[in-house]
């Protein structure tokens, strides 16, 4: 079974104020999705993001950011180049292919030489 992972692409500290105990230390932080598997590792084009308050710990949803924290969200967001979408393959996977081709090989040579 695939294990997901969202590895953090870009951290921000901003200085805006917390909308729960009006706090002005919040981090802004955006991931990205990998997902690995015994025969590949893919990196995945999502992108998520959260806001947290250093202090109160709690998570700042979309629904109560201020201008301010919209505006500085929207600022950070240019800035972030998430990884290329890619599909690594593993040495398990080139194994296995060197596997099955030598088997289809030795088969096809045994059905031309008639023993099959």
């Amino acid at each position: 079974m695939a294990k997901q992972k969202m590895v953090v692409i870009k951290e921000a500290d901003i200085t805006n104020n917390c909308p729960e105990c009006f706090n002005q230390e919040l981090k802004l932080s955006f991931y990205q999705k990998h997902t690995y598997n015994a025969l590949f590792k893919k990196t995945t084009n999502e992108v998520t993001h959260e806001i947290k308050c250093k202090k109160c710990f709690s998570m700042i949803y979309p629904v109560n950011w201020t201008p301010d924290i919209e505006r500085v969200f929207e600022y950070y967001n240019k800035l972030v180049t998430p990884a290329k979408t890619a599909i690594k393959f593993t040495s398990l996977f080139f194994i296995l292919l060197m596997v099955v081709l030598i088997i289809a090989a030795v088969v096809a040579y045994l059905f031309l030489e008639g023993i099959i």
